[in-house]
């Protein structure tokens, strides 16, 4: 979401780390680029004055004069106003009430507020160890009921419906379900318009009053930018709002709803959906954030993404057969590839990594998920026997693998002589000293005679 912002960022300040001295208008000047990059990423005006404003009384100041490296020092003060500017920390549910603590959720159509209803209950059920009911008030849209219905079945929370098309109804009648049912939270999911108006405002006030919520949440679809902002501001007006949750985040949006929306509303973003998984609900923390932007990284946000979704037990089988001193194979491969594609594929992990921004566009075009996914097809594509055994795949093999992953022959040799180069590099990692070895080479630039797969 923030790749043009931080790529506008970065070139921003490239030139003011290479300065030993800096000077006012110096930084006046980088100001003035920062400024039009947050308009064009759709920041909301007042933030991007007020946010200009903090940065410039403290980039002219001696904290930035009387520093070694003046120019790292306004980065620092950038990102220090970005994490201002977004909410500081992570303000997660507040969940401490007699349980059922009901949350409701509130939007406008559109923004995918039934899939964030189910990905926060799978958040709060995997996560809290919760034990979930949700809801549905919309009796306006075909199928909405259906629809969280289905998508609570696949979190595997339960569903409470209703005989009646009142939606107070509904709601008093999931409430009082939560409570004889032993429930920890209740999630109420709420009609959407096309726009704000006076009968939706109307109805879910009534609906907030009937199930008291310790939780009011809008969700924001972060692709509409500005106008995202101020529908946020019109429900926090009407609901006052807890918090916001901005969805698509995984899309081409600039970024601006995210860096306006707690200025504007003075409400936390506390999750972004990142994806259409059921599982792609994260907290919002923003420090990482602002890290990305600026082309930092945000490592401990990969390693807890790792730690959610690599299945441990395929990883452990792997490193036993090496252990073992058994081939490394494509099956294996395969399940390695899977499993990095969801983490967003190589791409995704390299842009959690600090300095890859300023890798060739064409390397993370070449880790994609789409060049991943094409190698995965060409292994499905041949029998368990040619994955066990890929010595045995020749030419009418190959072409056979090729038409049936919808590739060419010349993709499916290069798999295969970059798999082989692989399992010997597999290898030498078998033992400790082998290991080491491997690691160390990786440190000092790479492993001889290994191109990136995809090449």
């Amino acid at each position: 979401m923030f790749n043009q912002l931080g790529d506008r960022l970065k070139r921003t300040f490239q030139d003011l780390r290479g300065r030993g001295r800096l000077t006012e208008d110096h930084v006046i000047d980088a100001l003035r680029d920062v400024r039009v990059a947050l308009l064009e990423a759709d920041v909301a005006l007042p933030a991007v004055k007020t946010f200009i404003d903090r940065v410039r009384s403290r980039a002219v100041g001696q904290e930035v004069t009387r520093s070694l490296t003046p120019g790292q020092a306004v980065v620092k003060i950038v990102y220090d106003e970005l994490v201002e500017l977004m909410g500081v920390k992570n303000d997660g549910l507040d969940l401490v009430a007699q349980p059922p603590a009901v949350v409701l959720v509130t939007g406008l159509q559109g923004t995918g507020k039934t899939t964030t209803v189910a990905k926060l209950a799978r958040h709060l059920r995997m996560h809290q160890g919760k034990r979930v009911l949700v809801t549905s008030t919309d009796v306006y849209r075909p199928a909405a009921m259906d629809q969280l219905k289905h998508l609570a079945s696949e979190v595997e929370v339960e569903f409470c419906g209703g005989n009646t098309n009142d939606p107070i109804a509904i709601a008093s009648h999931a409430l009082e379900q939560a409570r004889r049912g032993g429930y920890d939270v209740l999630i109420v999911d709420t009609a959407g318009r096309l726009h704000i108006d006076g009968e939706m405002m109307a109805e879910v006030r009534k609906i907030h009053a009937t199930v008291n919520p310790v939780e009011t949440l809008f969700v924001v679809d972060s692709m509409t930018g500005q106008d995202a902002v101020n529908s946020a501001s019109a429900f926090n007006e009407q609901l006052d709002l807890t918090g916001v949750i901005l969805t698509k985040t995984d899309g081409d949006a600039r970024g601006g709803a995210a860096l306006s929306v707690r200025h504007q509303t003075g409400r936390p973003i506390k999750f972004i959906g990142t994806g259409e998984n059921n599982d792609a609900l994260d907290p919002f923390h923003p420090d990482r954030i602002a890290s990305r932007i600026l082309g930092m990284g945000d490592v401990l946000s990969l390693v807890e993404e790792v730690e959610r979704k690599v299945d441990r037990e395929k990883a452990e089988k792997v490193a036993r057969k090496l252990g073992k001193g058994k081939a490394f194979n494509l099956d294996d491969f395969r399940d390695q590839l899977e499993q990095m594609n969801q983490l967003g594929g190589l791409a995704g992990m390299l842009d959690k990594l600090p300095g890859t921004g300023n890798l060739p566009a064409g390397v993370l075009d070449q880790a994609s998920q789409v060049q991943m996914d094409r190698l995965v097809a060409i292994i499905n594509s041949m029998t368990p026997r040619e994955r066990r055994h890929p010595v045995l795949i020749k030419g009418s093999r190959k072409r056979r693998i090729a038409g049936g992953s919808g590739t060419e022959v010349q993709e499916v040799n290069r798999l295969l002589k970059q798999f082989a180069q692989l399992q010997k590099v597999m290898k030498k990692a078998k033992g400790k000293k082998g290991l080491a070895q491997m690691l160390g080479q990786m440190k000092g630039g790479g492993i001889p005679g290994i191109p990136p797969f995809g090449h």
